[in-house]
C-alpha cells in the first residue's frame, strides 16, 4: 500500500533499488545540484507510490494526477500542499512525476512536501 511509503528509504525498498543510486551531480552547477538530487528521488518515489501502473499519454480519458502546491504570496503564505490536480494527455506536468489516484497525489504531495519545495523552489 502506498501509504506505507513515508520516506525516500521506504521508496527505494518498496521497488528494490539501493538509497545509493541518486547519481554525482557535482558537474553541474552547486546551485541546481540540490534540485537535481531532489527530482531523483521524487521520481523514486512516484514509481513506489505507483507501483505497476505507467500512465498512457496516448489515451485522452486516462486521468493523471499530481500534487499541487500554493507557492506562497508576499503576505508570506509560504509553500504548502494545496491539495493535487488532474491532467489528460495535455499535461503540463512531467510524466515521471504523476500518480494514477487523486489520493496518491495528494499522499505524496504532503508526505514529501519538504522535498517538492526544495525541487521547485530555488533557495
Amino acid at each position: 500500500m502506498y501509504t506505507e511509503i513515508k520516506t525516500f528509504e521506504d521508496a527505494c525498498k518498496a521497488i528494490n533499488v539501493e538509497p545509493t543510486i541518486i547519481p554525482d551531480f557535482s558537474l553541474f552547477p552547486e546551485s541546481d545540484r540540490q534540485a537535481m538530487i531532489d527530482h531523483a528521488k521524487l521520481v523514486i518515489i512516484a514509481k513506489a507510490i505507483n507501483g505497476d501502473w505507467v500512465p498512457d499519454w496516448k489515451d485522452w480519458n486516462q486521468y493523471k494526477y499530481y500534487p499541487w502546491f500554493e507557492m506562497g504570496s508576499p503576505s508570506g503564505g509560504g509553500f504548502s500542499c494545496h491539495g493535487y490536480g488532474h491532467r489528460d494527455s495535455d499535461s503540463g506536468v512531467g510524466s515521471r512525476l504523476c500518480f494514477e489516484t487523486r489520493e496518491q497525489a495528494k499522499y505524496a504531495g504532503k508526505q514529501f512536501e519538504d522535498l517538492y519545495k526544495s525541487y521547485f523552489v530555488k533557495a
